[in-house]
């Protein structure tokens, strides 16, 4: 089974050559000693060996029959292959021979080609006289064919003419183009000196073009041939201009004309000349508003005749309609910028952006049904820009609130005079007095609001700013205008008559300003009054109730000064007085609603509490004896008693009264123990905690029976009981100045030892 040392030298220059096929040897041979080990393993199976040497000895004779097979046709391709090869380098031979023979005959021919270039260059020159001859009776004829064209022009036969002109620039361009091709650009100057007619008629035949063009929109209506006519003039032109420039080898001169540009602009500027180009018109409000009529109505008009009649007599591609349009919007924006140069009063410039922000865009205009949908406007943009609209919008309101101002000024000067009428303000329904000041005023800022609605909600919210600041300006003015009526009253008591009358009119005027503003804002969802013009209205208010408890106080302070006093203390009707002039204002300011009627009594109230107490701690009285503190106790008691009853009789709650300081402070005064004097003013300065210690003080000398040691001990309890005003507390002690009591030991006035 193993192979011999003669096998493996005469195998090894083989597998030197061909590694591969030693490696398949090695891989058969193992193969087949695997299967004869797997087959013979048993000695039985030895009896079969005969007949499997005998099937593989068939097996492999048939392998190498089809390897010699396979081996032989291949050799037969190869042989097949190398005798073609062999046949093709014979012809490549043969070829290079005939080729070679052929260009020493071509050598030899080369001289007589020189005669053929001559005759070449005579047949040219021959081809190009022939030319000339065949156009000589056209060049001819040029100047004779100019005069024909100029008489068409004079008729307006303009198509007949352009036939003509063509065929004359033809034969122009032709001789140009042959020039150019050969070099001969010396010779172009006088054929377009010889051809010069042509600039003059191409010059006329424009001019009636554009005539045409510039009356399109009249004739287009009446008879529109002759616009026909200029329009297939111009596309004959624009094919000629789009064919030279395609071919891009020769431009002639005057090349391209561009008249389908030139159509555009020259109907581009017929539409802005005859609409927008006008002189200097009114910058008032009819002037302006009769120009705007006119621009609406003759725009929409042309558009229409563009849409129905002119579309028509143009090819699509034009799209005539679209530039019409987009002519006017632009013509529109820039016009509308120039009159918003002029200084334009508040109703002009309330048109202008009406017109340019509802007007245009509505069915009125641009949104026609005539024009509609051909027509759309929205893709070319406002014709007022956002900055523009704002700055316009604020030029309104300036002009709004110069108006506003001087209607108000009148107002308040024809209110001012009605003050000083011999006669009482008007009243309502309920009697209340008024005047029609808060109509006038919030009809004035309201109309304005409203109006200003109609252009855009920026312009309302701008115009209701304006009408919140005015209002609150005016408020301002008005109460300067009291004070000045407020300060004749005071040198005159008598003037104005009805003084009392007329500031309780401005109290209701007041009340109904201010419930009147919130129906100002434009958005019903939003009724807040702000915060300044609340202040200024509060004011207001407040001057006017300050005036009217002046006069109160006027009246009062002479039975004040008669408190207190021996006679006082004994029994006398200066309180009922009192009562009786009380009356005589309460019954006045039932002339005005109710929340300022409460306003006033609380006031007054108060204004009567803090003077009664006023009166009691600046005039001192000391009691002598234990009967008359009792007395003054008594006399406080009826006086506290008849003024809460008439407070509360008139309308005011005791809760609402401060003369409930009078009751307590009577008690400090009929305290019969002067030693619980610290606890019981612990108490009142809780409850009233404006109190100083001047105030106890002198309250204390009231009493007459207070020790310094028990004054001392109050004073110091009332340093350990510091007091904070509450929220909401109305003083009536603080108002209240005691006089400050003399330095004992005095030498001399000025100068204490």
């Amino acid at each position: 089974m193993g192979m011999s040392a003669e096998d493996e030298r005469a195998a090894s220059p083989r597998d030197e050559e061909w590694p591969e096929a030693e490696k398949a040897e090695k891989l058969a041979r193992g193969a087949a000693l695997k299967w004869a080990s797997g087959v013979f393993y048993r000695p039985e199976k030895l009896e079969g060996l005969g007949h499997y040497r005998r099937r593989e000895t068939q097996r492999n004779s048939s392998i190498q029959s089809r390897l010699k097979s396979t081996v032989q046709s291949y050799l037969e391709g190869v042989s097949a292959g190398l005798e073609q090869l062999r046949s093709a380098a014979q012809e490549v031979q043969s070829v290079c021979q005939d080729l070679g023979a052929a260009r020493w005959a071509l050598l030899d021919s080369a001289d007589h080609f020189q005669g053929l270039q001559q005759m070449r260059e005579l047949m040219e020159e021959h081809v190009q006289l022939a030319s000339v001859v065949q156009v000589l009776p056209q060049i001819f004829s040029v100047h004779e064919v100019f005069s024909h064209i100029l008489q068409l022009l004079h008729g307006q036969h303009l198509l007949e003419a352009h036939v003509e002109l063509m065929m004359v620039e033809q034969l122009r361009d032709d001789i140009l183009s042959q020039l150019h091709l050969r070099g001969l650009s010396s010779a172009q100057a006088t054929v377009l000196s010889y051809f010069s007619g042509l600039q003059e008629l191409n010059e006329s035949l424009a001019k009636q073009l554009w005539d045409i063009v510039g009356n399109s929109l009249q004739l287009v209506r009446k008879d529109p041939v002759l616009f026909v006519t200029a329009v297939r003039i111009i596309e004959r032109e624009e094919k000629i201009d789009d064919t030279l420039l395609l071919e891009a080898t020769f431009l002639p001169p005057g090349r391209p004309k561009g008249w389908r540009q030139k159509f555009n602009q020259v109907l581009q500027d017929t539409i802005t000349g005859t609409r927008f180009h006008a002189p200097r018109m009114d910058a008032e409000g009819p002037g302006l508003a009769r120009h705007l009529a006119a621009l609406q109505k003759d725009i929409v008009s042309e558009l229409c005749v563009v849409k129905d009649l002119m579309i028509q007599c143009v090819p699509a591609h034009y799209n005539i309609l679209s530039v019409c349009t987009a002519t006017y919007h632009q013509a529109l924006t820039s016009h509308l910028q120039e009159i918003l140069r002029e200084d334009l009063d508040k109703q002009g410039l309330f048109l202008l952006l009406e017109w340019a922000l509802r007007v245009y865009h509505s069915p009125e205009m641009m949104g026609h049904p005539d024009l509609l949908p051909e027509v759309d406007v929205s893709a070319l943009g406002p014709l007022m820009s956002s900055e523009l609209v704002d700055q316009t919008e604020r030029r309104y309101v300036m002009k709004v609130k110069a108006s506003v101002f001087e209607w108000m000024q009148r107002t308040l000067e024809v209110e001012f005079k009605e003050w000083f009428r011999e006669e009482e303000p008007e009243t309502d329904h309920q009697g209340f007095f008024q005047s029609a000041l808060p109509a006038i005023v919030m009809q004035m800022l309201n109309e304005n609001i409203q109006v200003a609605s109609l252009i855009t909600d920026s312009l309302q919210q701008k115009i209701y700013n304006m009408a919140l600041e005015e209002l609150e300006a005016f408020l301002g003015r008005l109460r300067e205008a009291l004070v000045q009526c407020g300060k004749e009253h005071q040198q005159d008591r008598a003037v104005p008559k009805y003084y009392i009358s007329y500031l309780l009119a401005v109290l209701n005027n007041n009340l109904a300003l201010s419930n009147s503003v919130s129906s100002l804002h434009p958005d019903t969802a939003c009724r807040e009054v702000p915060t300044s013009l609340q202040a200024a209205l509060d004011r207001m208010q407040k001057k006017a109730t300050q005036l009217l408890l002046e006069e109160l106080l006027l009246d009062l302070q002479p039975l004040c000064l008669q408190l207190p006093s021996r006679k006082w203390l004994s029994g006398s009707q200066l309180v009922g007085s009192m009562c009786e002039v009380i009356d005589k204002y309460a019954k006045d300011f039932s002339r005005v609603r109710k929340p300022v009627f409460t306003l006033l009594l609380a006031e007054s109230e108060l204004l009567v509490a803090s003077q009664y107490l006023r009166a009691l701690l600046q005039r001192k009285m000391v009691c002598k004896s234990r009967e008359e503190r009792g007395q003054l106790c008594h006399r406080l008691l009826q006086d506290a008693t008849q003024l809460r009853e008439l407070f509360c009789g008139l309308g005011l709650d005791r809760s609402q009264q401060s003369l409930e300081a009078v009751f307590a402070l009577r008690e400090l005064i009929c305290l019969k123990d002067p030693a619980l004097l610290s606890l019981e003013v612990v108490g009142f300065i809780t409850r009233y905690p404006d109190v100083s210690d001047e105030h106890i003080s002198t309250l204390l000398d009231i009493r007459g029976d207070v020790s310094k040691e028990v004054r001392h001990v109050v004073l110091e309890m009332m340093a350990q009981h510091p007091q904070v005003l509450p929220e909401g507390y109305r003083p009536i002690f603080s108002t209240i100045l005691v006089p400050v009591p003399e330095l004992p030991f005095c030498l001399r006035k000025g100068k204490c030892a």
